[in-house]
């Protein structure tokens, strides 16, 4: 069955760095687009940054545009999304997902994994 595995969450200090990998299973990698999904305390499910799987140009929220970086390995089935100059606001559960859309209520995604827990804060 689809798996996706999140790791690499963890507190940090405003203007640090992580890098998060989700690590997937149980479907070609290769052929979808991959998503980095986030849910910060008491809000919906919030789109991050997705990247296609035809060598397109990724994409990011205006929120972390400049600060995040999405890169994907087909080789190795893993997403990766490095995190730099991290503020307060990006506080959240971070997940892996496929299958993203984004309805009238929030986005919602047909796979996500167990999430990763980012907190950035002094």
């Amino acid at each position: 069955q689809v798996q996706l595995v999140e790791s690499g969450g963890g507190l940090v200090q405003p203007g640090g760095s992580l890098r998060l990998t989700c690590a997937t299973s149980g479907f070609t990698f290769s052929r979808y687009v991959m998503w980095w999904v986030r849910q910060a305390p008491g809000k919906g499910l919030d789109w991050v940054s997705r990247l296609g799987n035809l060598g397109g140009p990724p994409h990011y929220a205006d929120t972390v545009k400049g600060r995040f970086t999405v890169s994907r390995d087909n080789a190795k089935n893993t997403l990766y999304l490095q995190m730099d100059s991290l503020e307060p606001a990006d506080t959240a559960v971070y997940y892996c997902a496929k299958g993203c859309a984004n309805y009238t209520d929030g986005y919602r995604c047909n796979s996500m994994g167990q999430g990763t827990q980012v907190s950035v804060s002094s």
